[in-house]
């Protein structure tokens, strides 16, 4: 007996995806995951992030600047910033923007149903990053790191508090397709790894095509769990003469929340339960799909969940940009607009915050006659519920929406605030690794007060 270990006792046992999974969890749940307690009170319990990955351009949406218009096909000085490619003249923006909401912050016309919301919304017109390169900047604004293998802000998250529900992953990722570096934009980093994040494609409907090999069609439930309980005994004395194997360990709870989700995951992840008007409410579509289950997975108790708006980077408009900056909003707005609607109207966007944006923005100049090149000087993002001040806009880029210039907000400030609104203090979030502690925000980082509620 004390020639197994647990791998090898993985190994002979195999099977199937659900049978490897934790027996407890229907007697006692005895090594599941629990919810852990934040530095203070938080003001949000979960976290919805819709990446809009690309990069969409803020002064068509949130940030308007007359003076695109005015000097469009000029240079002006403070133009020439480094970018990715090389850039023209400026490029004016064909879209209208109104004031909304008794906030009256302006949104453009192409937002009507997000517009709506505005006064839940704080729009951050002040972001920068460091890199124009969509690997770095992705990189960044998922793990605060310009390379990989750092654990990303729902790792991070899943770390700190556990989860809420033991039948379901503490960290969600959809995304229809597969982003630009794909899972290191979820990855667990050095943490370990049952804090990596699920990915699932949400392409096909149908709960048992979206999350494959979910159940066990071999065994019986009563089975299943005569043979974890013999893995749990072999464990037990493995343990007696060895020491801990870290990276099995993780591969164990990642078998124990695969086999728990058997009893709760078809649920969750089935839209088609949802009443008729709720789902026209959201509107079809990939992004509409993902949103509506993002929302089904805040209220069962997931803590993070990123909703990629598509496959590779659809927002990087190099060319057609005014043609496809149209069709994407009128992907997006209503879902956007249903997503805050709805958790609101179940009292659920005061703990639940919503997080919106990209990699980085775009260029106010020219890329191949109607397109604009990576901006990683200045770009807009937005936050709703979760404590987040809404109906207001914080900071400002330049006149013609090139270059954050007032109350600039890094990347690490919006991972300090997010960490801020969930219970933490970011500089105390550590987690010790290759002689050293590390955290989300690396050596920097402020919590924007300013745009949360006090």
């Amino acid at each position: 007996m004390n020639e197994f270990n647990r791998r090898q006792a993985l190994q002979r046992l195999g099977g199937g995806f659900g049978m490897l999974g934790l027996a407890d969890v229907l007697q006692a749940g005895l090594s599941s995951e629990v919810s852990r307690q934040p530095h203070f009170t938080p003001r949000a319990k979960r976290v919805i992030f819709l990446f809009m990955n690309g990069g969409p351009f803020h002064c068509d949406l949130f940030d308007p600047k007359p003076d695109l218009n005015r000097f469009a096909g000029q240079k002006p000085s403070g133009t020439d910033l480094r970018t990715e490619r090389p850039t023209g003249a400026l490029m004016g923006v064909p879209f209208r923007f109104a004031k909304h909401g008794e906030s009256g912050v302006e949104v453009s016309e192409l937002l009507p149903h997000t517009a709506k919301c505005i006064d839940d919304i704080c729009v951050l017109r002040s972001l920068y990053t460091d890199n124009p390169n969509h690997g770095p900047a992705l990189f960044m604004m998922t793990s605060g790191s310009l390379t990989p293998s750092r654990p990303t802000l729902g790792a991070w998250l899943s770390y700190g508090l556990g989860t809420e529900n033991a039948n379901l992953p503490g960290f969600v990722v959809l995304c229809p397709g597969r982003p630009v570096r794909f899972a290191e934009l979820w990855s667990n980093g050095f943490l370990p790894g049952e804090h990596q994040g699920t990915y699932i494609n949400h392409t096909k409907l149908d709960p048992k095509q979206m999350i494959p090999f979910l159940s066990n069609t071999k065994l019986s439930p009563q089975a299943q769990l005569r043979q974890l309980e013999l893995m749990r005994q072999l464990n037990q004395q493995h343990l007696v003469d060895h020491q801990a194997d870290p990276t099995l360990e993780a591969r164990i709870r990642s078998m124990e929340t695969a086999y728990r989700m058997q009893l709760e995951a078809s649920d969750a992840f089935d839209i088609q339960g949802e009443p008729e008007n709720i789902r026209t409410m959201y509107g079809k579509g990939d992004f509409a799909n993902g949103c509506l289950l993002a929302r089904r997975l805040a209220e069962r108790g997931v803590r993070f969940t990123q909703v990629y708006y598509g496959n590779g980077q659809p927002w990087d408009t190099h060319s057609n940009h005014t043609a496809a900056t149209r069709k994407l909003c009128m992907d997006i707005d209503q879902p956007v607009g249903a997503l805050l609607t709805d958790l609101k109207q179940r009292g659920m966007l005061e703990d639940t915050l919503v997080v919106w944006g990209g990699e980085f923005g775009r260029t106010p100049t020219t890329e191949n006659s109607d397109g604009r090149d990576h901006n990683p000087w200045g770009f807009t993002m937005w936050m709703a519920g979760g404590g987040a001040r809404g109906g207001m806009t914080y900071g400002a880029t330049d006149e013609f929406g090139f270059r954050s210039v007032t109350d600039k907000v890094h990347v690490h400030d919006l991972h300090a605030t997010i960490l801020h609104l969930m219970g933490f203090d970011h500089e105390r979030l550590t987690y010790r690794h290759a002689g050293r502690d590390y955290r989300l925000t690396d050596i920097a980082g402020r919590v924007v007060h300013e745009a949360v509620n006090t």
